[in-house]
């Protein structure tokens, strides 16, 4: 399990042990820091041994990386991109932009629902063995390092519309009057309000 999977995870396992339907909703940045996964109080949980490493890798959440999720407006995502690829990240950006949001992709929390709880950090080693093993093993089957975001199957090694295993479309939606992105099940853009419709 990489550090951005076991961050996103605790994000994911606090709030549904306190707030599950903001699951759904846009999250403030400031959010995430101060309440909902807090350096002080959640470090030992995520194995990060300094409150920039714990930067870093919100930095990698909040730039789109491994698609847990995205953040709006779409300029202030390529400022964090653009910092996340620096020979020098520059953490303050962080703070600069703090009042954006972040929306968790759906599929991901789902997925991140199923398997439950991040472990303890006691447990950590005999669960990421583990769960390398299954990693290992997905992708020997398909030859692609890349996963369906809702059912976590392994992609084949070639451009995709549907999941081979739960049959969900692997096509990103786009709102027709902002082209911004659309999530399943939408009824209205989370951008400009239209309605989209059934999807």
């Amino acid at each position: 399990m990489t550090d951005l999977e076991r961050f996103f995870r605790r994000m994911v396992s606090n709030l549904a042990a306190t707030d599950a339907p903001r699951l759904r909703a846009p999250l403030p940045l400031a959010d995430i820091s101060v309440s909902i996964v807090p350096y002080r109080t959640n470090r030992r949980a995520l194995g990060l041994d300094s409150s920039e490493e714990y930067e870093m890798v919100l930095l990698r959440l909040c730039a789109g990386e491994g698609g847990f999720a995205r953040t709006d407006p779409e300029e202030v995502r390529q400022t964090f991109v653009e910092a996340v690829a620096s020979a020098n990240p520059d953490l303050e950006v962080l703070h600069r932009f703090e009042d954006v949001t972040i929306i968790l992709h759906p599929g991901r929390v789902e997925q991140a629902l199923l398997r439950g709880t991040p472990p303890r950090v006691d447990d950590v080693e005999e669960v990421t063995a583990e769960e390398v093993a299954e990693d290992d093993a997905a992708g020997h089957e398909e030859g692609s390092g890349s996963q369906c975001v809702y059912c976590g199957g392994a992609l084949p090694g070639r451009p995709v519309h549907f999941c081979p295993h739960c049959g969900q479309s692997q096509v990103a939606m786009v709102c027709p009057d902002c082209h911004a992105d659309v999530e399943a099940g939408w009824r209205h853009c989370v951008n400009c309000g239209v309605a989209l419709g059934t999807r």
